[in-house]
């Protein structure tokens, strides 16, 4: 297992009970991001520092804009990253946003709004369900930051093969994702059409949301989905896997893709 970023992680003491041992231990870091587009406020989350400009770029990208480039500004510590994205239009965004109880401002407040951004996921990709099982098992192995504090969420992507292409970790189990979408759009790869992702948490409406505007046909995680992630990967074709662990895969929508 290699070693988190530095910056990822950081030392605190702590009391180990029975015995009120004290040692040292790691934590996560949380702290916030502030994600300017074209020069204005759009949105602040808490995230893990580390591959700023991809959250960003995917971030953007999963709301509908079309994110042209990311960078940080000359201070690294104003924990702040810069959007570059011709032709967009703050108010309509932010008539999108809702507030949520897990991550704040990160997703849409209806199946509808997703569908205007997100064309249903027509991708003929197939794949066997004993790879399917297997991806959990291949993203745990890539995460290093889990394994020093065992408090950060994670997504991989992966190849039609099982080929680990991109992992990344974060506090925020959405802000992972944006990650990898945004690395993604970096490397001239979306949409996603011959690629499965997978992700360490429960399924989420935003988890999904995202999946379908990157343009993903899979989608697979260790935990249980909700009712509204299902419904969203059912309106937009996405296969949806859940409980995939110990061998068994839940494929709650779109079950042809898994043979």
């Amino acid at each position: 297992m290699p070693e988190p970023p530095p910056y990822s992680t950081a030392g605190v003491e702590v009391v180990r009970l029975p015995g009120e041992s004290s040692e040292h231990d790691r934590v996560a870091v949380e702290e916030p991001l502030e994600i300017r587009v074209n020069g204005g406020p759009v949105a602040v989350t808490m995230r893990t520092p580390g591959h700023d400009e991809e959250l960003a770029l995917g971030f953007c990208f999963s709301e509908g804009m079309a994110p042209a480039a990311a960078r940080l500004p000359a201070d690294l510590a104003a924990n702040r990253v810069e959007v570059d994205a011709p032709g967009f239009d703050a108010t309509e965004l932010r008539r999108n946003f809702f507030t949520s109880s897990s991550c704040g401002v990160c997703g849409k407040g209806a199946l509808e709004a997703v569908a205007v951004e997100a064309p249903r996921v027509e991708a003929e990709l197939r794949v066997p369900a004993a790879l399917v099982a297997e991806l959990p098992g291949r993203l745990r192995a890539a995460q290093a930051g889990f394994e020093a504090t065992g408090g950060l969420h994670a997504t991989g992507l992966f190849a039609a093969d099982g080929e680990l292409l991109c992992v990344r970790e974060d506090v925020g189990r959405h802000n992972a994702l944006d990650k990898v979408v945004g690395w993604a759009h970096l490397a001239g790869r979306l949409p996603l059409a011959d690629a499965v992702l997978c992700v360490s948490g429960r399924l989420s409406f935003e988890l999904v949301q995202k999946t379908a505007v990157a343009g993903c046909p899979v989608l697979v995680a260790v935990g249980a989905p909700s009712t509204l992630a299902v419904e969203l990967a059912r309106d937009r074709g996405v296969t949806l896997c859940g409980f995939v662990r110990d061998g068994r895969v839940n494929v709650y929508t779109e079950p042809w893709r898994i043979s």
